[in-house]
């Protein structure tokens, strides 16, 4: 194998597939990049077993091609490798079958490297009829759900995101059973069989950092995989086991408290309030509500207290008092895209729904905590 190529170009094929490498490979071939040259062009690839991403550089965006073949190069160097060469254009040559030479006219890197032969055989299928789906839609799904997935291993099904399918719909959830993010949008085409995922936590937000743009993405599901292909490259994960618990009936239909609220306003306030939470295990702050006066403040006996007031629109002059995690506030908000808000509650112990005014497929909720 022997080529030449613009160092732009590799190294976004590698910065996308070196996702797949994990620090807990027991394989040692899986702590490499595996590099095959044929005539469509160069095959990036990447795997964890859970993980794998595989990108092709077109053989039109390839300098010069001396001899094609392949090779296994440790992800731990290459990288930083091709990041620092001093030349806009890199040249890659196998020696003696497991050796790479990487050179420019001015320096050159001799790597031990690793037989492409023990590699796994790492099936990548797809179904005749793929569910379609833009990028930028897709990672907005990610972005606005993936934040409330659980991080402990005590349930695992709660540390993926559940997406259900059901003929024009995607419905996508996350929930740590603290709080849940909830995402539906109309698919462009019907979907010929209704189907239900969970796809691990981690290998979903890292198809989001690959996605840059509105190209179609192509969604092909299996038993225990799925596979995303977008533009030319190839993400498989394997799906978390097991029945994700229904959430449809945690979400109230009626509320005896409807506040809108200007979303920076309320995010400033809460995340002044939060310093002095700072270390704390829950972040915990209390929102005060009377007729349009809105109080939020924290308190630490070791520091100090904090207040903030906000003016609000409401339909209930009762006062209602309320403390939650200001962490899963904050990132609730976050998702939100415009610059009012409704704050959704029944009392101090039923869930607490954050919504858009206009946009009713996105909805956020967050379990008050008690406080004596």
């Amino acid at each position: 194998m022997k080529f030449s190529i613009d160092k732009n170009i590799i190294l976004e094929g590698l910065n996308n597939v070196i996702r797949a490498i994990s620090t807990k490979n027991v394989i040692p071939v899986l702590n490499g990049i595996k590099f095959e040259l044929t005539t469509e062009g160069l095959y990036l690839t990447a795997s964890d077993s859970e993980l794998t991403i595989k990108v092709l550089i077109e053989a039109s965006r390839i300098k010069n091609i001396a001899n094609y073949g392949g090779i296994v190069i440790q992800s731990k160097y290459i990288l930083d490798i091709v990041r620092k060469m001093p030349s806009d254009v890199i040249n890659f040559e196998v020696i003696d079958g497991l050796k790479i030479k990487i050179y420019t006219d001015s320096n050159q890197y001799n790597l031990n490297c690793l037989d492409i032969n023990d590699y796994p055989d790492v099936k990548l299928e797809v179904n005749k009829e793929p569910i379609i789906i833009n990028g930028d839609i897709l990672k907005t799904i990610i972005n606005q759900t993936v934040f409330a997935i659980s991080t402990q291993e005590l349930r695992p099904i709660l540390t993926g995101v559940n997406f259900k399918f059901t003929k024009t719909d995607l419905e996508a959830v996350a929930t740590d059973s603290y709080r849940l993010a909830k995402k539906n949008i109309k698919l462009n085409a019907p979907v010929e069989k209704e189907v239900e995922i969970v796809i691990p936590g981690r290998n979903i937000m890292e198809l989001e950092r690959i996605i840059t743009d509105n190209e179609p993405l192509e969604i092909h599901i299996f038993n225990n995989k799925v596979l995303f292909k977008y533009k030319t490259i190839n993400f498989q994960t394997n799906l978390l086991s097991g029945n994700y618990p229904n959430t449809s009936n945690l979400i109230p239909s009626e509320f005896a408290y409807i506040i809108k609220v200007n979303k920076k306003d309320f995010n400033d306030a809460i995340d002044r309030a939060a310093l002095l939470t700072l270390g704390k295990d829950k972040n915990i702050v209390k929102m005060s509500l009377d007729n349009t006066k809105m109080t939020i403040n924290s308190y630490a006996s070791e520091i100090g207290k904090v207040e903030e007031q906000l003016t609000v629109e409401t339909n209930n002059k009762e006062k209602l008092e309320i403390s939650f995690s200001s962490k899963y506030m904050l990132e609730a908000i976050k998702t939100m895209q415009e610059d009012e808000i409704l704050l959704l509650l029944n009392s101090d112990v039923k869930p607490l729904i954050i919504k858009s005014l206009t946009d009713e497929s996105l909805i956020q909720l967050i379990l008050p905590i008690k406080t004596y």
